[in-house]
């Protein structure tokens, strides 16, 4: 790969919207630093936890839920626990029935990111799991405030 088509790492003006998350004990492996499957555990939490305050996600009984369908992430730094992590959010795509989250975790205080990643949300019906028409009011409303102007 070319170094200009190599992943950068972002700074934190790339992201609408920010959060603190915790590490765990039970977060780092054998090498010292955050398992990777652990960033997707908190890219995961940072978009269901903006959607639930942003009142467009009820987790236990709204008839609409979205599904990952697609994740990826590229890792610029090492993150541990004990460490706070801010994880910025923004939205690169908005489409009827889906969303495409793109999210970087910094270290606190850090101007870049130490990974940065995406996941694709389809909103189906809770029930059927069938795509929906168009998404929900509130959740077209919580996504726009994540856009990037």
């Amino acid at each position: 790969m070319s170094e200009e088509h190599r992943p950068q790492a972002q700074g934190r003006e790339a992201y609408r919207h920010f959060m603190s998350l915790s590490t765990r004990w039970m977060d780092n492996d054998i090498y010292g630093h955050l398992n990777n499957v652990i960033y997707y555990s908190l890219f995961d939490t940072a978009v269901n936890q903006y959607l639930i305050e942003q009142g467009a996600l009820d987790i236990h009984g709204g008839p609409v839920i979205g599904l990952v369908v697609e994740t990826h992430c590229n890792f610029f730094a090492s993150l541990a626990f004990p460490q706070r992590i801010e994880a910025g959010l923004r939205v690169a795509h908005l489409g009827r029935s889906s969303v495409r989250y793109e999210i970087g975790l910094f270290a606190a205080g850090e101007p870049l990111s130490a990974a940065c990643g995406h996941f694709v949300h389809v909103y189906v019906e809770r029930e059927s799991r069938r795509p929906v028409s168009a998404l929900p009011p509130a959740t077209l409303n919580a996504l726009k405030g994540l856009q990037l102007p």
